[in-house]
């Protein structure tokens, strides 16, 4: 009979005190599991979000790291907003042409942005609204056509059903939204239906006007499955989402004080002045302007930039920051701050917590096979008057201990795959973040232990569970091993 079989029949004997002692040690793998899978998706959700195809967020002066949490993961409030105007500094000249045509206005003269020969994509971001618990954005189509995310910026966002929305569609107007996965399963929203927004807050007063959903995102495990995506346009025409005008002053003798003018460079189109537009108003919902909303009375949250080359990405933070309207803030660099700062810390102390509860559970082992070697001496002194060595004897209790250490691990990276699963529409639920019971932990480079100039072999740090338990299952097993090293036969077959 083999060492390893006399070992598992020893374990068998001892049924109920071995099946406790591998439990103990399979909760401590199964919690140092969940940790380390859990903080690998949370780590590559991080690194995705920093590849959402832009590197420059353009904000209102203030927290850059709120600014960081409001634009990319729609969390916290925002700080103030932009005019509009400076939005359109980041536009080329057909563009900024294009916005002025649609808010019924004329440039005085067509020319570039202040600041669009050095940004490839900038895209306007309004926030403030809600549906249900999901953050309504404001954006043009853009946001979808060409942003792209993921570690390598290549993945695009693919549609579950429909479309992306327009900013003006000949059958839904100006009102028309992409819904995210997460925000869409939880709402139970589908393509067709028209949503409501509230205003301000989650439990705010809901606006008359509704959007029609005309898309449903695909789940990228990106911030934007938790989000609502409606047509900028749609937007600002929204109560409460226009910037008020200043009051005319009172007129003196036969000269009434002139309609205000565009902030920027527009020259008002005399037919039909922004003041004079008629309202429009859908069956059962409130009145609303007919047209866009005139740029004068136009805001917006934050502005997503990809700047032409990194290089330009400096010259353009330290142009913006040095100016009186806004701030730049890199998004990568706050992400990994955020990281660093508080994921990181709190990851590894779980770690920590899960490598003890591992290391207490090894003490029971040892002190479950200690204890019953008082009760098997006279065994183990048959063992040895049948011709079985010192180191014979020693092994077979080693073996003991590794069969419960190992089965414990076994069954604890079970549960703890197995609680990734149970957990992970939680987690998703509230951060947007996908785990399933496949999720491994990332990868360590272990490159450097055959002196090895190269690098990139990654092992999962799970794998590396499997020499650590077996090291530590040989050194708790080794002090009630001795204990049958040392046994005396004589005095133990005369008892």
């Amino acid at each position: 009979m083999s060492l390893w079989r006399i070992a598992w029949r020893s374990v068998q004997q001892r049924a109920l005190a071995s099946s406790l002692t591998a439990f103990s040690m399979a909760l401590g793998v199964m919690l140092l599991v969940a940790v380390l899978s859990i903080h690998g998706v949370i780590e590559r959700s991080f690194q995705n979000n920093a590849s959402l195809g832009y590197n420059m967020i353009m904000g209102a002066k203030g927290g850059k790291l709120q600014l960081t949490l409001n634009t990319v993961y729609y969390l916290s409030q925002p700080i103030e907003n932009l005019p509009y105007e400076f939005y359109l500094e980041f536009l080329a000249a057909d563009r900024r042409d294009a916005e002025f045509k649609t808010s019924l206005y004329s440039p005085a003269a067509s020319r570039e942005g202040k600041y669009a020969p050095f940004v490839e994509l900038a895209i306007p971001l309004c926030l403030g609204d809600y549906f249900g618990p999901f953050r309504v954005i404001g954006t043009t189509p853009e946001m979808f056509d060409r942003l792209q995310f993921g570690p390598s910026g290549t993945q695009k966002y693919e549609f579950a059903a429909g479309r992306n929305f327009l900013l003006q569609s000949p059958e839904h107007g100006f009102f028309e939204a992409v819904v995210g996965a997460t925000a869409a399963r939880q709402m139970k929203v589908k393509l067709g239906d028209r949503i409501a927004t509230t205003h301000g807050d989650p439990e705010g007063v809901g606006h008359g006007q509704k959007f029609t959903v005309v898309g449903i995102l695909a789940p990228s495990g990106t911030p934007q499955d938790r989000a609502v995506f409606v047509s900028i346009e749609g937007f600002f025409l929204m109560e409460g989402h226009a910037k008020p005008l200043p009051k005319p002053e009172a007129a003196t003798g036969d000269t009434a004080q002139a309609p205000p003018q565009a902030a920027a460079d527009p020259v008002a189109d005399p037919d039909p002045p922004p003041q004079d537009r008629g309202l429009a108003s859908v069956a059962g919902e409130s009145m609303l302007p007919a047209g866009p909303l005139p740029l004068e009375q136009r805001e917006v949250t934050s502005i997503l930039v990809r700047t032409s080359s990194p290089i330009v990405g400096m010259y353009l933070e330290n142009e913006i920051n040095e100016g009186p309207t806004a701030q730049a803030v890199l998004p990568v660099r706050e992400i990994y701050l955020l990281f660093d700062m508080f994921v990181r810390p709190a990851q590894m102390l779980l770690v920590l917590m899960s490598v003890l509860i591992c290391i207490v559970s090894g003490v029971s082992i040892l002190v479950s096979i200690y204890n019953s070697m008082s009760e098997r001496r006279h065994e183990i002194a048959v063992m040895r008057a049948l011709g079985a060595e010192r180191q014979t004897v020693m092994s077979v209790i080693l073996f003991e201990s590794i069969i419960l250490g190992a089965g414990g691990g076994a069954a604890g990276w079970v549960l703890g795959h197995g609680l990734n699963a149970l957990i992970g529409p939680l987690i998703e639920s509230r951060t947007g973040v996908t785990i399933g019971f496949f999720d491994f932990a990332p990868g360590v480079d272990i490159s450097w232990l055959w002196a090895s100039s190269g690098s990139g072999f990654e092992v999962s740090t799970e794998l590396l569970l499997v020499p650590a338990l077996l090291v530590l299952t040989v050194v708790v097993g080794l002090l009630p091993a001795m204990t049958a090293y040392r046994t005396d036969v004589a005095a133990s077959l005369g008892k």
